[in-house]
């Protein structure tokens, strides 16, 4: 079971507003905000994001992450893609139905993939 993901920057403050739309969308919130490290999460729930820059010699590897966010249904899934393309995120697989899924793939500005998926199909 996951309790968190944390992600590597190199522009603290454009992922952060990067991640602060995309929360949003899934009516989540910040979470925790410290030097160099910003969390977004839902209230209640164990899961989070974070987005960090590098910090004591520490060398990000961004793009090797694979985070999955989970819509509400298809027409959410569509504008968390939207988002992520209109602030400067780079699209992989566009949304369409995946048998028994409905999902989009891009990455964010830094390069970390995202999928944002629904289940369709039980």
């Amino acid at each position: 079971m996951q309790g968190y993901v944390t992600l590597d920057t190199w522009d603290l403050p454009r992922a952060v507003k990067f991640y602060d739309r995309i929360a949003r969308e899934l009516g989540s919130r910040r979470s925790m905000e410290r030097d160099g490290c910003v969390a977004w999460g839902v209230p209640g729930a164990p899961t989070a994001i974070s987005v960090e820059a590098p910090q004591n010699g520490r060398v990000a590897g961004c793009g090797t992450e694979v985070v999955a966010l989970q819509a509400a249904d298809p027409e959410q899934v569509q504008r968390l893609y939207d988002l992520a393309i209109a602030q400067g995120g780079r699209g992989e697989a566009e949304p369409c139905e995946r048998g028994g899924y409905y999902a989009a793939c891009f990455r964010d500005p830094d390069g970390n993939r995202l999928n944002a998926f629904c289940v369709t199909q039980h």
